[in-house]
């Protein structure tokens, strides 16, 4: 089995196991990490959904994330993916309760300049190489900081 299976199975064996459910709030993956959680059969038993937010407008508007944070600490800041997996609660808290959601976000600088800067909850790392190459990096290092912190619940 790959790791990233791997990391799919150890992430819905952890929700399933906490009555939890999963959304995600994406920017410069694009929705690539929600594509991957729905790789694995049995993902919509805890995957909500998730919301592709990758303007500033779409932030604020879809996720509530506050225009002064955007506009003091920028799109690529801890203080914006925090704002924003709180918000992707938010856009489920009536169909589920709110605190057996969980809330994971990603946002950063896809390229093709150089690297990328990637904040997931309050983590900072920086990818080279092309475009899909940094999503493709950014998302499945999400499915391993996600299975880890959700294993420690």
């Amino acid at each position: 089995m790959d790791a990233e299976k791997r990391l799919l199975k150890t992430i819905a064996s952890h929700l399933k196991a906490n009555n939890l459910f999963l959304a995600t709030a994406e920017s410069c993956t694009g929705g690539l990490l929600g594509h991957l959680i729905t790789n694995l059969p049995g993902s919509s038993d805890y995957y909500l959904g998730g919301q592709i937010a990758y303007s500033n407008q779409a932030k604020r508007l879809w996720l509530n994330v506050p225009a002064e944070v955007l506009d003091t600490s920028g799109a690529v800041s801890r203080e914006t993916v925090l704002a924003m997996a709180f918000g992707v609660r938010g856009v489920f808290a009536g169909e589920v309760d709110f605190k057996k959601i969980v809330g994971f976000s990603i946002s950063g600088i896809a390229g093709p300049a150089g690297g990328t800067h990637i904040c997931e909850s309050a983590y900072h790392f920086q990818f080279d190489g092309s475009r899909g190459a940094i999503k493709s990096q950014a998302a499945l290092k999400a499915l391993d900081i996600l299975s880890k912190d959700i294993a420690a619940v």
